[in-house]
């Protein structure tokens, strides 16, 4: 990978967290006193609590740095990233104006499972759950990474189990609920497809070139060769 996507790289992986934070934290300052919505279901009834599975939950973010890395390398990155900004904005109008919240289960034994699930808890308060970004996320990698053949193919066969997984994993250590891995995997298809338009894609280049010009760069790179 050349300089100039290194730098497209980690200045859209800090953009990524940056906005993130932003949502989570300007949106419950404002919903904070708003009446918070239940979106459980029947669905959710039925799929078991597996405490081990916050490994998943939570190991997922070394895959994602991977599928980022990969993307930027040899996928559509301008694509991938206006998409998730995309999101997260609609994200942001969806937790103001329908904040939700769900109940969590009694952890009974000090198992490790439990005990790392007590900690998860205790970093993430059950609200604003409607999408859930963890599965936006975790879906936008197997879009960025699906369809591109010259990404070698057990990686793109990761992607995909890797989504589900992490889907999955929302569900059983209680995070989400059904509906919304539902809207994160439906938000995630249709951001993807808003951003095929050259416009969106655009949009994001330019933002991205206005930051690296401020750093050194080789001078035959240009956004272009990504």
């Amino acid at each position: 990978m050349n300089r100039y996507k290194k730098q497209y790289f980690y200045i859209s992986l800090a953009l990524m967290i940056i906005t993130n934070r932003i949502l989570f934290m300007t949106t419950r300052l404002i919903n904070q006193g708003f009446i918070h919505h239940s979106m459980h279901t029947e669905i959710d009834n039925m799929i078991p609590f597996l405490p081990w599975t916050i490994i998943i939950y939570n190991g997922v973010y070394l895959w994602w740095l991977q599928a980022f890395w990969l993307i930027v390398k040899h996928g559509d990155a301008n694509r991938f990233f206006a998409a998730n900004i995309l999101a997260k904005a609609i994200t942001f109008v969806s937790f103001v104006f329908y904040p939700t919240i769900m109940k969590r289960p009694s952890l009974g034994n000090a198992s490790l499972w439990n005990s790392l699930v007590r900690i998860q808890y205790m970093l993430d308060d059950p609200d604003n759950l409607f999408p859930s970004i963890h599965c936006v996320l975790g879906w936008f990698c197997w879009i960025g990474l699906r369809g591109k053949k010259d990404i070698a193919l057990p990686w793109r066969i990761t992607a995909f189990f890797m989504a589900i997984a992490v889907c999955l994993s929302t569900l059983t250590v209680r995070q989400h609920v059904f509906l919304d891995v539902f809207a994160g995997i439906a938000l995630s298809e249709a951001c993807h497809g808003i951003c095929k338009i050259q416009t969106m894609r655009q949009m994001y280049d330019n933002f991205v070139h206005g930051i690296i010009q401020h750093f050194p760069m080789e001078a035959n790179t240009w956004i272009g060769n990504l």
